[in-house]
């Protein structure tokens, strides 16, 4: 992994935020080409923010990058373009939280501040035999107690990376190597059978479904109408094309798409062209369900005054959802007159 034994605060930094809530496959190559393009934290602040959400387009939880940019921004004003080297003055950034803080003040500066990840949790849990969950501040708060009493104050950097390391390679998730394990004579899990069962799992999470109607409207000069999401959403500062949402999934017949082009649009000289095989999208908290209505039109749109119309050779640089994003690398629809 490209950050493995970094020492540089931003590139730590940069690291920990795609990281969160992503897979390290997916992250290394959107590490990778962030680097590239801003090797330091005042090109990061000095750059657009639509190329900043177009390299971060497709790795969702689109926050940690408006956060990025937010901290970027700060970081070259009030500090120099100089990354801060205490805790504290760490922590105070946007988007950095206790683990984050710890990471860089850790790894950056070597000062005593434990990791507590995932896999850190689930070493302490198993080893003590702990069964508190880590949902609520409180028991994150717990956890990081305890981490901190285990460091080793004189290397926190050293021992915070073995610990992380042995979580992931030693006491999986799944089918730990309590076999090749040196802690497993002392181990709570170990000695009473606890090994699936520890850590606590977290209670599912409900998630809310909905049902995105895009319409990909072109007029006869060969544009497209757009928008940037500004709303507290998902997806906020992205780009899309002309939604309607609706609470359930309309019927799947040419008249049903007909009126709602002309319910959405208010007018009624257009042509329906097409329509994309249906996209999902899981996010944390909801499921996304979306299909793309491709719609000639020649006449002005007066219910689009939000939109903007771009060429197709712009609309390449814009940052979109992801399933947006894959719809037109690989557009995959069907006429109407099959429906």
């Amino acid at each position: 992994m490209p950050w493995k034994n970094e020492k540089d605060p931003y590139r730590i930094w940069l690291s920990e935020i795609i990281l969160q809530q992503t897979r390290v496959e997916q992250g290394r190559a959107y590490y990778e080409r962030f680097i590239a393009a801003f090797p330091t934290v005042n090109d990061l602040a000095r750059a657009p923010k639509k190329k900043i959400f177009k390299l971060w387009e497709g790795l969702g939880y689109y926050t940690r990058c408006r956060n990025l940019i937010h901290t970027a921004k700060k970081i070259a004003a009030d500090f120099n373009g100089k990354f801060p080297s205490t805790y504290n003055q760490i922590i105070s950034l946007k988007g950095i939280g206790p683990y984050t803080a710890a990471a860089i003040a850790s790894f950056a500066f070597n000062l005593p501040y434990p990791v507590v990840d995932g896999n850190v949790q689930r070493v302490i849990a198993r080893y003590f035999g702990i069964a508190i969950p880590t949902t609520s501040s409180a028991e994150k708060i717990f956890y990081q107690g305890l981490a901190f009493a285990l460091l080793n104050k004189k290397s926190p950097a050293i021992y915070n990376q073995a610990i992380m390391d042995f979580g992931a390679v030693i006491c999986k998730p799944k089918s730990p190597l309590c076999d090749q394990c040196p802690q497993s004579a002392d181990c709570m899990a170990r000695k009473f059978g606890w090994e699936n069962s520890l850590p606590v799992k977290k209670k599912k999470i409900l998630k809310k479904e909905r049902w995105f109607y895009y319409f990909l409207i072109q007029n006869g000069e060969q544009q497209i109408y757009v928008r940037e999401r500004k709303a507290n959403d998902i997806w906020k500062n992205l780009y899309e094309f002309a939604l309607c949402e609706k609470d359930s999934p309309l019927k799947e017949s040419t008249s049903t798409f007909q009126k709602l082009a002309e319910e959405f649009l208010k007018v009624t000289s257009f042509q329906l062209k097409s329509l994309s095989e249906p996209f999902t999208q899981q996010l944390t908290h909801q499921t996304i369900h979306a299909r793309i209505i491709n719609v000639e039109i020649r006449t002005a749109i007066p219910a689009l005054k939000e939109y903007r119309a771009v060429s197709k050779k712009q609309i390449k640089s814009f940052p979109f959802p992801r399933l947006i994003a894959n719809y037109l690398s690989n557009p995959i629809e069907h006429s109407f007159k099959i429906l």
